[in-house]
């Protein structure tokens, strides 16, 4: 197989996808992952035709560097919210609504999927219901993160939202721990080590962060030796990578197995970095712009991942709907209650949860830890997420913009186009003291 060819016809196809989906009002996310999906092994790839599409899904996870390459820029760009001036304003509302709303979607699927294991037990086991509920729990940040980009979203909401979406990741990696190691101790003379299942993700939030944090510090003081822009962020790419490829590396700590976090490492890279560099917002904002083609590039890959095959297993089709609309429900109602208990204004309360209901690659990678642990007892819990993931994703970035226009937080496009300046194209600069980084 050609990839050269096929990473080059996924860019071009997914851009010319958004041509048609802006005559329908969808925003760009949706458009690249129908892209993706029509290249896919279910659609295009099918033919065989070199270049034209993915031919297996093994095809598309060959190109996953340039998913985890592109994740590491989106939490890079979410670490940006965490900084002082923003936490000051909706820091202490962003703590109790990342919490509790996770907390809250876990315990209304467990519920619900718990009236479904009553119902059909041979089908839901009590383990499925405990870890699907945690796994509910977790939001993608990349389709949010994408449209509030391109609709240039502004307001309570967003500020809210963001950081919200970023204590999603640490919150739900918690609840599966615990979870997984309730249901891993449940019957079938089960005596798996509930302290070793739940030190091992905490030691992957700690030193994620820690990691992170060191590499911000570190790129903030190496920033000083240069002084153009095209530099920098080129420094800033060389660190996002490091802390991507981090990521993969395996610890053992006596019988504890771990590896760190991708998306934790860049979300703190990216925080110690906008709450130390005074220059960090210019340069933030080019090296966002710089990603754009990866970016597309990672939401057609999302897209070729999606198996139209887990529509024809009824069982999972079923259970995948009642796990869907659950989770939808938790979010909701977990927003809105948890808002109203921070005291957040009314549009936060009503529109915030809407907007958590995408959900992709941590869930997907809590889904196939499962799928590799637990046999075709974990293949079920994985097809489920996949049905979830499918859904939301296609669905989810056009919710996130409905609700924000409801906000008024995003406007008619002429608008917003009207008030955004041209960004000035980057240019070399002379130097300039290092106490400017």
């Amino acid at each position: 197989m050609n990839y050269a060819l096929s990473v080059a016809f996924a860019i071009l196809l997914g851009l010319l996808v958004t041509r048609i989906g802006n005559k329908f009002k969808l925003p760009d996310v949706t458009s690249y992952l129908i892209a993706g999906l029509l290249l896919g092994p279910c659609l295009l790839g099918a033919l065989n035709i070199p270049g034209l599409g993915f031919h297996t899904f093994e095809d598309v996870e060959i190109l996953s560097p340039f998913n985890d390459v592109a994740l590491g820029f989106i939490a890079f760009a979410i670490g940006s919210e965490f900084r002082l001036s923003h936490l000051r304003k909706t820091g202490h509302a962003a703590v109790i609504i990342g919490i509790i709303q996770a907390v809250f979607t876990t315990l209304v699927v467990d519920l619900v999927l718990f009236g479904v294991h009553l119902i059909i037990p041979e089908t839901l086991t009590l383990r499925d219901v405990l870890i699907l509920g945690a796994i509910a729990s977790a939001t993608a940040p990349a389709a949010t993160l994408m449209v509030v980009r391109q609709y240039k979203a502004k307001g309570e909401v967003t500020s809210t939202l963001l950081p919200v979406v970023a204590l999603d990741d640490a919150v739900g990696l918690v609840l599966f721990a615990a979870s997984y190691g309730i249901a891993m101790n449940l019957g079938d003379g089960a005596s798996a080590d509930l302290l070793t299942l739940l030190t091992g993700p905490l030691l992957e939030i700690v030193c994620s962060l820690a990691a992170g944090g060191a590499l911000g510090w570190l790129l903030t003081h190496t920033a000083r030796i240069f002084h153009s822009n095209r530099n920098r962020i080129s420094l800033i790419t060389a660190f996002i990578i490091f802390g991507v490829t981090i990521a993969t590396i395996e610890f053992h700590v006596g019988s504890i197995e771990f590896s760190l976090s991708a998306l934790l490492i860049n979300m703190m890279l990216g925080t110690v970095f906008c709450n130390c560099c005074k220059k960090s917002a210019d340069l933030m904002d080019r090296a966002d712009r710089w990603s754009a083609p990866l970016m597309t590039l990672f939401f057609v890959l999302s897209g070729a991942e999606l198996n139209l095959a887990t529509f024809a297993n009824l069982p999972v089709l079923i259970v995948g709907l009642i796990y869907i609309i659950s989770r939808c429900a938790g979010k909701y109602f977990g927003a809105r209650f948890s808002s109203a208990l921070a005291h957040s204004s009314k549009a936060v309360q009503k529109w915030l949860g809407i907007t958590l209901f995408p959900q992709a690659g941590v869930a997907l990678g809590m889904a196939a830890t499962v799928g590799q642990r637990m046999g075709a007892e974990g293949q079920l819990i994985r097809n489920i997420v996949l049905l979830g993931v499918m859904i939301y994703e296609l669905a989810g970035p056009s919710l996130t913009k409905y609700a924000l226009t409801q906000a008024g937080e995003i406007h008619a496009k002429e608008q917003y186009l009207a008030r955004t300046p041209v960004p000035a194209p980057i240019e070399e600069e002379q130097a300039e003291p290092q106490s400017a980084v």
